[in-house]
């Protein structure tokens, strides 16, 4: 079996360092494959500008918050997906990094920005891709990327397992859309959503927690509450999404009619 799971915490907003020691503290004795954190995890969410985000953004190769995370790994000997502000030279980027006991595996920089978002940061470049974790396909996206089908349906197509999915919720949708993601791809997902809020001169955001485990028929593995510290770990059964079969009939990938589908390319208009 396959243990995978997440930490549902609150971040305080602008403190990485007082982030990290949290996140360090929680999971210096779990026993797990890959662990999920939250969207933006170390920095916070609701930038007031650019230039504070330029702030507290980090290049992932010069990183300490990263370097803390990649001994956490070593030490334990596991995997973590979490949301990072990511700097690189004048872009900034909404990202995702899987990071393992040599470091970071794969960096994914969020394709859909969210509202304010697109204030401050720079759509992702980045392609959707898998990896290979202990012989499962892990893939990842980052909250809002939950509203757009096409993300969950190409991760799935390259074989994802997992779709692995920090985020910072504040509508209440997410959740019951990945039961549909889970459903019509047979694949896990781990929403790693954050709870309390981001008290700021310009604003208040507040976030829905109820960090979530989905299978591949759609079922809720668990689900954290709104507004509680969680650490869970599930133990999964790969091959649950290796079974593509709805039916004895029907196949969600082999059924597929792609030549009828050449309008999802097409550029906006």
């Amino acid at each position: 079996m396959f243990k995978i799971g997440f930490f549902q915490f609150e971040p305080k907003f602008g403190e990485v360092a007082t982030n990290l020691a949290k996140v360090l503290s929680t999971l210096q004795h779990v026993e797990a494959d890959v662990i999920v954190l939250p969207e933006l995890a170390f920095t916070g969410y609701y930038f007031q500008d650019r230039s504070e985000l330029m702030s507290m953004a980090e290049d992932p190769e010069t990183s300490a918050t990263i370097d803390g995370l990649t001994r956490l790994c070593r030490d334990r000997d596991f995997f973590l997906v979490t949301g990072f502000a990511e700097r690189c030279a004048d872009k900034l980027f909404n990202s995702a990094l899987l990071i393992g006991p040599g470091g970071v595996l794969r960096n994914y920089r969020k394709l859909h920005l969210f509202n304010t978002e697109k204030d401050y940061f720079d759509p992702g470049d980045t392609p959707l891709e898998t990896t290979d974790v202990r012989g499962a396909k892990i893939g990842m996206m980052v909250c809002f990327d939950w509203a757009f089908p096409e993300v969950a349906r190409i991760l799935s197509l390259q074989g994802a397992d997992i779709v692995c999915h920090p985020s910072n919720l504040v509508l209440d949708w997410c959740q019951k859309a990945m039961v549909t993601r889970c459903l019509e791809n047979a694949v896990f997902a781990v929403t790693a959503n954050r709870i309390g809020a981001d008290v700021r001169p310009h604003g208040e955001l507040k976030f829905t927690g109820q960090s979530q485990v989905t299978a591949p028929k759609g079922e809720i593995v668990h689900r954290a509450a709104p507004d509680a510290e969680e650490l869970y770990i599930a133990e999964i059964d790969l091959s649950l999404a290796r079974n593509k079969l709805l039916t004895p009939k029907n196949n969600a990938f082999q059924d597929r009619r792609p030549e009828f589908y050449a309008a999802l390319s097409q550029a906006n208009k």
